[in-house]
């Protein structure tokens, strides 16, 4: 199972890439995973066109059969384990591409929260977009050690 995961904004920022980076490697072990950085909508345009701009971007770089998964502080927080449980049954599913969004700093639009499978959200808190990035991969690579059993993740 492919992982990619789809943000809208600038490139990751030299302080915080090396961590995504080192997380993007370890993860590599258990699943490919991919990173596109789009840019976000230029212009002079209201907070509705800005996402409406953006989503169409994001809708290009979704296929029809992505399992999504959007990242929206409105979302359903999950614990780690509950994670790892959904990456599990995808698998057991023989899903192809699990697509991670991350939208532009308004958000996404209500058709692009309507095509998700699920909405998450990393927690009550508001973060930067780039930590965000962190926060996601560092996520999945400890999801991934549950699934196996290994010692990274303490109970």
């Amino acid at each position: 199972m492919k992982l990619v995961c789809i943000a809208v904004g600038k490139k990751h920022d030299a302080a915080i890439a090396a961590a995504i980076e080192d997380y993007t490697k370890r993860l590599q072990r258990y699943s490919p995973l991919t990173w596109q950085l789009l840019p976000a909508a230029k212009g002079k345009m209201g907070v509705e066109e800005t996402k409406r701009t953006e989503a169409a971007t994001l809708r290009v770089n979704i296929q029809d059969d992505d399992y999504v998964v959007l990242l929206d502080e409105n979302g359903t927080q999950l614990s780690s384990s509950e994670l790892a449980d959904i990456l599990d049954a995808l698998d057991m599913q023989t899903t192809k591409r699990v697509v991670f969004i991350i939208g532009g700093a308004y958000g996404v639009t209500n058709e692009l929260k309507r095509r998700a499978d699920v909405i998450w959200s990393l927690s009550a808190l508001t973060f930067p977009h780039q930590l965000v990035r962190l926060l996601l991969v560092e996520q999945l690579y400890r999801a991934n050690t549950i699934r196996r059993g290994e010692p990274y993740h303490h109970e």
